[in-house]
């Protein structure tokens, strides 16, 4: 049964009202919600604030490296040392290495750009982060419903937004309510601030219908790989960042390495493979197990061991596919917008800042009686704050990469090293790039294919114990969230033209092509593995993979990432 008709057998759906509904409770939606409430607090007003959380606490499904700027978060809280901020371990030596297959080259400290130099930057878990600005929201007053997804946006009768509705529960893989069938509810605001994530599932319905990308490039997306762990004291390095580059990918294909060693004999590492690669036989999860096999990567890993693992998608078009941020009632924040700096590999200090302008504009016209407008002093304040003027120094950083890494080195090396030494502070040219990601694929017979080396359970190791360790888990009986436009595409387009690579882009083993009793091909569908990364929804050559929201609580529980 569709939402519709469930709504005209069990309904009306219940509502809740807020002067501002904030949906996704990472650093951007937390941000937005505690700026709100400081500001309702300086001015002495009541302002009412909700934040919806999809994972089963807020930082559940937060991944990221992650080296964190505390530049933004200081605006927004000052004091987050005295409040207990997990920041614990700031950064003491930053490495850039360029590998090969059997050895490196590491690039000398006074060659590596601005935007790879860490000092007062700190080794974070982002998960343990977001959980306690989500404590810090609580206490000025912020509702937060974690378990709850924000699966519809609610418009209003002349089109703005005017809120979501959450998911409903008790629904069977059948799409018919059973016994436990609970009709979602509406949480509707004056505005509704959307902060999903990298590829939101209700984000990418509002660029569409108000077509906030017109005249923007293409977004970019990659797919980081993650892994935790611990090893031995007497190989700790705290505050050690490395970033790597080169081997295993070919010169054609961007992507990298990143190294942290935290607090606690702990270290960060995974792999980030742009989305825009072209061999349909390629494994960004087997190029990641493969990379740690490196000398350079293996010698801080022997003797420890693997505690977690995740996969998240990451936006990484910059400035010049920015899309615009506002439409009637609400606004885009964070990475559901795209203001991650790939040059820097940050994004959470740019969702912290991007939350903080939406909070500010959204305050004034709230407290100015309006509703459901366009909060156009948001993109203003955007474009005069230091984070434009970063994003902008950085605006061609993935495009050059599309040229070949020879020449994206070459021009990081030019546009982030040398001209701030010439007192440039931002590349007097621009580079665009013409085509989303899924169109770069090229068909399986044109490529070479990878034979990757099996795992040894010790150092690399195979999709399903990896998601055993991302304590992934969804509720059995519920329609698959991972649903598809048309049934016949995987066989008839993916399988015979790219060699069904969403069985190998999908670093969950989610989608799997097995023989019927008939022996015809087919396509089953392991949702239970899916650790919302989105990279489906990013990848598929067909555009027919479409994720939308489980059921509120469902995927990863990320542990200390």
């Amino acid at each position: 049964m569709t939402s519709a008709e469930l709504i005209a057998q069990y309904g009306p759906r219940e509502s809740m009202e807020y002067d501002v509904v904030v949906v996704g409770a990472g650093p951007g939606g937390l941000a937005t919600a505690i700026r709100l409430k400081q500001l309702a607090n300086e001015k002495g007003q009541e302002l009412s604030v909700v934040v919806l959380e999809k994972g089963s606490e807020p930082g559940a499904h937060i991944l990221s490296g992650a080296v964190m700027d505390p530049r933004a978060l200081t605006e927004l809280l000052p004091n987050w040392r005295e409040l207990g901020a997990p920041l614990n371990q700031a950064v003491t030596a930053d490495e850039v290495l360029f590998l090969n297959e059997s050895g490196a080259h590491s690039t000398p400290q006074w060659l590596i750009p601005d935007c790879f130099h860490n000092h007062g930057n700190y080794v974070i878990s982002l998960g343990a982060v977001t959980k306690w600005l989500g404590e810090q929201a609580e206490a000025l007053g912020v509702e937060i419903f974690p378990g709850f997804t924000a699966a519809e946006i609610v418009y209003g009768e002349d089109g703005s937004v005017r809120g979501v509705a959450t998911g409903n529960l008790g629904v069977g893989k059948d799409g018919q309510p059973h016994d436990g069938f609970q009709l979602g509810m509406e949480l509707l605001g004056k505005y509704t601030v959307f902060a999903e994530g990298a590829r939101g599932h209700l984000g990418k319905q509002l660029i569409s219908k108000f077509q906030l990308d017109e005249g923007r490039d293409p977004q970019s997306y990659a797919i980081g790989i993650k892994e935790l762990w611990e090893i031995p004291a007497d190989k700790a390095k705290p505050g050690l960042v490395v970033h790597t580059a080169g081997w295993p990918m070919d010169a054609d294909t961007y992507g990298g390495g990143f190294l942290y060693h935290l607090e606690g004999n702990k270290v960060t590492l995974g792999y980030v493979v742009g989305l825009d690669y072209k061999n349909p036989w390629l494994s960004p999860f087997e190029e990641m197990q493969r990379w740690k096999t490196h000398p350079s990567i293996r010698q801080h890993l022997e003797g420890g061991k693997r505690l977690s693992y995740g996969a998240r998608a990451i936006t990484a078009g910059g400035l010049l596919s920015l899309p615009k941020t506002v439409f009637p009632g609400g606004a885009l924040v964070g990475c559901d917008a795209g203001y991650l700096n790939a040059a820097r590999i940050k994004g959470s200090h740019a969702a912290i800042k991007t939350g903080m302008l939406a909070a500010e504009a959204a305050f004034q016209a709230v407290s100015e009686g309006r509703q459901h407008d366009e909060l156009l002093a948001y993109p203003a304040a955007f474009e005069q704050s230091w984070l434009h003027a970063e994003l902008n120094q950085s605006r061609n950083f993935k495009q050059w990469f599309k040229k070949g890494n020879t020449v994206g080195t070459l021009m990081t090396g030019i546009e982030q090293w040398l001209l701030p030494k010439l007192g440039i502070k931002s590349p007097p040219w621009t580079v665009h790039r013409p085509l989303p990601d899924h169109l770069y694929l090229k068909p399986a017979a044109e490529c070479a294919k990878i034979d990757y080396p099996k795992p040894d359970g010790k150092l690399t190791f195979d999709r399903l114990s990896s998601v055993f360790v991302s304590n992934t888990n969804h509720e059995e009986n519920q329609p698959a969230h991972l649903t598809l436009k048309n049934a016949d595409v995987p066989v008839s387009i993916n399988l015979a033209k790219f060699a069904g690579p969403e069985s190998r882009y999908c670093p969950a083993g989610v989608y799997e092509f097995i023989k019927t009793d008939s022996g015809a091909d087919k396509l089953q569908i392991n949702a239970q593995n899916c650790v919302h990364c989105k990279t489906c929804d990013i990848k598929d050559p067909t555009q027919n993979i479409v994720w939308v929201t489980p059921e509120g609580g469902g995927g990863p529980n990320y542990a200390g990432m």
